[in-house]
């Protein structure tokens, strides 16, 4: 069964009741897990880009205190919802270690094998995407994380445009990925679109979707256009979660709802409806 992982992402608003809003919401609409992300801006982005670009400088506003890292845990557990944080600093993978359930690498650090081995060294299961990658760098980064010990890998295929057109998504991606590589697979989604979804869960069957979840069009990353609102995903997620009783059994029989009717078919004897024996006593 696919498990969805909720990315709050940076519309927190550093507000810690927003936060377990958004936890309490992804519970309700039927998520496995939710995922902050822990970064400093001034370990994120280099000194020359900072000095120049106001823009950069104001993601400031963005950054997830680290003292509501417990906070999120124990609102997590109070759910039943793992908590997984992606952290942008090395310092970070410690100081999230006791708390999440899982890492969560993002694409753009795919190729920092200094934050792909601590993030190993912990052995907690690690999540990584993979958009702007080629297969030869995923080659190299699922090298790294196995060798310093990781053993429960998801690797996701993903398109870092926000939004990503439909066009480009590329699903079959996935079907790769199962070929190639001996780990589970997923999606991380950008498109908004419940015909991408369905399809990477019902055709390519992956073992994960992560999605970037907003409660209200007020988060700091709405506009640009990437995010889903509850309303929106928890159909998605709902429908997905009946596949096994959608599927039901292999043995081909009447059902309990159809019952009352088989006596409406044709009888064999004359072509008409219903059978003989209702026709004398109706």
């Amino acid at each position: 069964m696919t498990k969805f992982i909720a990315e709050v992402s940076s519309n927190h608003h550093k507000d810690i009741d927003r936060c377990f809003q958004f936890i309490e919401t992804a519970a309700a609409i039927g998520c496995d897990a939710v995922k902050f992300q822990l970064f400093r801006i001034e370990e994120l982005f280099s000194p020359e880009i900072l000095a120049k670009s106001e823009t950069h400088r104001n993601r400031k506003q963005w950054e997830l205190p680290v003292e509501f890292i417990p906070q999120l845990r124990a609102c997590c557990d109070k759910n039943q919802v793992e908590f997984s944080c992606t952290p942008f600093y090395l310092e970070a993978v410690q100081q999230l270690a006791p708390y999440v359930h899982f890492f969560k690498i993002a694409s753009y650090e795919l190729l920092w094998k200094e934050l792909l081995r601590d993030c190993a060294l912990t052995q907690l299961p690690v999540v990584l995407s993979t958009g702007m990658a080629t297969l030869e760098e995923i080659d190299e980064a699922l090298a790294t994380l196995k060798q310093y010990q990781a053993t429960d890998i998801t690797l996701l295929h993903c398109v870092s445009a926000y939004p990503t057109p439909m066009e480009e998504c590329n699903l079959a991606v996935l079907g790769e990925f199962k070929k190639r590589y001996q780990v589970k697979v997923g999606w991380s989604d950008h498109s908004v679109s419940s015909a991408v979804l369905n399809r990477a869960i019902h055709h390519w069957q992956v073992d994960a979707v992560e999605f970037h979840l907003d409660l209200d069009k007020q988060g700091a990353e709405y506009a640009a256009g990437h995010c889903w609102l509850p309303e929106q995903i928890a159909p998605v997620i709902a429908a997905s979660k009946q596949i096994e009783l959608i599927d039901g059994c292999s043995l081909k029989k009447f059902v309990a709802s159809e019952a009352a009717d088989r006596d409406w078919r044709a009888d064999p004897s004359d072509g008409l409806r219903p059978m003989l024996h209702l026709r004398e006593n109706f």
